[in-house]
């Protein structure tokens, strides 16, 4: 048995080596997602599919926002009846559950023979410009649901390729790969949220509230020691040569690979 990969290109994930006896049991939104399961019969099936709906709410999500996510606009949107669709996708729960998994489209490819730490900067990297791509899916709540679907069990197939040739325990692998991503998502969603605030906040009042300028204002030395001299050295002084963003996300991503380091060389 084969699914489809949620990544929309038609490639065909094959499943044919999973044990697929308890299929039966499964959620429904998981069998839909692995292919596992067909939509109901009745209704409209020329130009609608699952596919084609995920596709068409993460279009609008990517130019309206989270909030846009109703089963009413995307009805309108595809220009079917809000019955019609959930003759496909029962509820908007189910909805967000399978473009959760769409979202983060396909795992990257990391060259085989990269050393382990290369790869999984490689990979927290891509993790991260993927999340960046459709930062509306971040301020989603997925209700305590793990990741099911083929795309994310492909991102953790990846990520754990990364460590394969470490000495590590598997299981601790698989802690250090979950942990990674936990970052990854972490970080994309407070630069997301950082965005957002300050598409909305003055020039004016920016440039009031920036550090080098209001902590020298508010900071008494002698209370404050450690922050005054961090200030009085540059550190929240903004370098306009680099992106701030990308600057602190690689800085902490090399702490952790300095700490994973560690734990692959005790267990050599």
């Amino acid at each position: 048995m084969s699914a489809r990969g949620d990544d929309g290109s038609g490639t065909e994930m094959d499943t044919s080596g999973a044990d697929n006896a308890g299929v039966g049991d499964l959620p429904r939104a998981v069998k839909l997602a692995w292919g596992l399961a067909e939509p109901g019969s009745r209704g409209p099936r020329r130009g609608l599919s699952i596919e084609r709906i995920l596709d068409t709410a993460i279009e609008v999500a990517d130019a309206e926002g989270a909030a846009s996510l109703s089963m009413a606009r995307l009805a309108k949107e595809l220009g079917f009846t809000t019955m019609s669709l959930y003759r496909y996708v029962k509820s908007k729960d189910e909805l967000i559950e399978l473009i959760s998994d769409r979202v983060v489209g396909p795992a990257p490819h990391i060259e085989p023979g990269t050393p382990w730490r290369e790869a999984l900067a490689q990979w927290a990297t891509s993790e991260y410009e993927a999340l960046m791509r459709h930062p509306w899916w971040l301020q989603l709540s997925l209700g305590g649901v793990p990741p099911t679907g083929p795309n994310n069990m492909a991102w953790l197939e990846a990520g754990l390729g990364c460590l394969a040739d470490t000495p590590l325990p598997k299981p601790l692998r698989f802690q250090i790969v979950l942990n990674t991503s936990l970052y990854v998502i972490g970080r994309a969603r407070f630069a997301a949220d950082f965005a957002a605030a300050s598409a909305t906040v003055s020039p004016e009042y920016a440039a009031a509230l920036d550090y080098p300028v209001l902590l020298p204002r508010l900071l008494a030395p002698a209370e404050f020691p450690h922050l005054t001299g961090a200030l009085a050295d540059g550190a929240f002084d903004a370098d306009p040569d680099v992106d701030w963003e990308d600057a602190d996300f690689a800085f902490a991503l090399g702490l952790m690979l300095d700490g994973i380091e560690k734990l692959v060389d005790a267990h050599r």
